[in-house]
């Protein structure tokens, strides 16, 4: 059985477009409240799920008809407010609660807008958990008697207790004192958080995209807009600057000189680190998209390395089966699975600042040994049902690429699993190689779906741009 529902990091759409709409959420929340809390039903005890949500608006919306849902299927709801989606999963854990859900699309617009699920051991959930929860929505609603409903509480020490948990991740014999940090929070879940757990440690922080106004979430900031943190950088004479996105999972770092370093970046140096420690627990997860200048890197190092799927759950599932503790992607999910059980920026970011404090060093002086291979990534909105892997002229376009650069580069062809857009990705010995090829795989890529978009059934409402490339 095939997942209709979730992508790779939980159900996103739309707001007010199936599936993201009340009615549908309602629904979700009492499949999920059945499937998540089996068997946890007793006569003293009244099985208990978290919600934590970002700062987009439709937040309040969609928080009610999920605790709706849950109160249905007599589930008891812990409301956090505005959390991060790390913490959701580390204050399930803590609080020893049957599931966590993040109401978050990440670093969507605000106009986006998803569920995500955390088990109670504060991890993604399997593949068969999620069909099961799909399976459920099928099934009536069934109120269970009044006496039964499931009841809301709000955490109010929940904010506390994660930047507690986030300062436990970096030594205790260190900190942060004569450090000047930039903050970028992308008007989002860390506005509340990330401040103060720098600022604690002893850093000089100053706050950027930490003004959330329900509509501004990864607006110019954050992770994925980094032009803002650079500016504040350079204008604030910081030593760092830290990027996280809307949900707070990811992480980009900035040095004084006003250089990006990026996931893969960020995670080559913090394996060197773990290995010249005697801590680096067996070898690095990257995914598909990992530049390869880092795997040899690594590979120099003798740093055993394996690409997962795109995605940080696949990160984690090859993390857990291989038995090793980091990975993570290009796009800022690092996972440290010896501090924590999912991808997490500040945590991150402290793995990086545990590195500059103990070596008094700068990230560009540590990453002088790695060389990057140029990326162009070409990301092409298309209908959310194309698909693209079915179109010969596209296949044959990648062929034709991957015959021209064979041992200079590679091609990466794939569907979002969290937005409608074809990511196309060529990696290659010279930028000028792979802008040329990247353009010409995104061309076909628009053919093949203009001719998708031909045949498909008129009046869905999607929309078509251009393409956005990412350098």
């Amino acid at each position: 059985m095939t997942r209709k529902y979730f992508g790779t990091d939980g159900i996103r759409g739309r707001v007010g477009v199936a599936p993201i709409t009340p009615e549908f959420v309602m629904r979700l929340g009492y499949a999920a409240g059945r499937v998540l809390t089996r068997g946890e039903h007793s006569a003293a005890t009244t099985p208990a799920v978290l919600i934590g949500k970002d700062t987009r608006i439709s937040g309040y919306m969609l928080e009610s008809a999920l605790q709706a849902g849950l109160s249905a299927a007599g589930v008891d709801s812990h409301l956090t407010g505005p959390m991060p989606t790390p913490a959701v999963a580390y204050l399930t854990r803590a609080l020893r609660l049957q599931a966590g859900i993040v109401i978050s699309a990440s670093h969507n617009p605000y106009d986006d807008n998803g569920i995500k699920f955390f088990s109670a051991a504060g991890e993604k959930l399997d593949d068969d958990i999620e069909l099961a929860i799909e399976a459920g929505l099928n099934d009536p609603v069934k109120t269970v008697l009044s006496e039964k409903l499931g009841k809301a509480y709000r955490i109010k020490d929940a904010a506390g207790r994660y930047i507690e948990f986030c300062k436990s991740a970096f030594p205790n014999e260190l900190d942060l004192r004569g450090m000047r940090i930039v903050v970028d929070c992308a008007h989002g879940a860390t506005y509340h958080i990330a401040p103060h757990v720098f600022h604690e440690l002893g850093a000089e922080v100053v706050s950027i995209g930490a003004q959330p106004d329900g509509l501004n979430i990864n607006d110019g900031f954050g992770a994925t807009h980094t032009d803002a943190l650079r500016e504040a950088v350079l204008r604030e004479h910081a030593d760092i600057g830290i990027a996280l996105d809307g949900d707070g999972d990811r992480v980009m770092m900035i040095d004084a000189s006003g250089a990006l370093f990026d996931g893969d970046q960020l995670l080559y140096l913090m394996a060197r680190h773990r290995q010249q420690e005697g801590r680096l627990k067996g070898g690095v997860v990257g995914t598909a998209m990992t530049n390869l200048g880092v795997e040899r890197a690594l590979q120099q190092l003798d740093i055993p390395f394996a690409r997962a799927q795109v995605g940080d759950r696949y990160v984690l599932e090859m993390l857990k089966a291989r038995g090793w503790q980091l990975g993570g992607e290009g796009s800022g999910h690092i996972i440290c699975l010896d501090k924590h059980t999912t991808g997490d920026g500040i945590v991150s970011a402290l793995q990086a600042l545990h590195l500059l404090r103990i070596k008094k060093t700068t990230l560009a002086e540590c990453a002088a040994a790695l060389t990057l291979y140029p990326q162009v990534l070409i990301n092409v909105k298309t209908v959310r049902r194309f698909n693209v892997d079915a179109d010969p002229k596209v296949k044959a376009k990648v062929a034709e690429a991957e015959s021209a650069m064979v041992n200079r580069g590679r091609v990466l062809l794939r569907a979002s699993g969290t937005e409608p857009v074809v990511r196309v990705m060529v990696e290659a010995e010279s930028r000028d190689l792979a802008e040329q090829w990247a353009q010409a795989i995104a061309r076909q890529v628009r053919e093949a779906e203009k001719t998708a978009l031909h045949h498909s059934v008129a009046g869905e409402g999607d929309r078509v741009h251009d393409p956005v490339i990412t350098l």
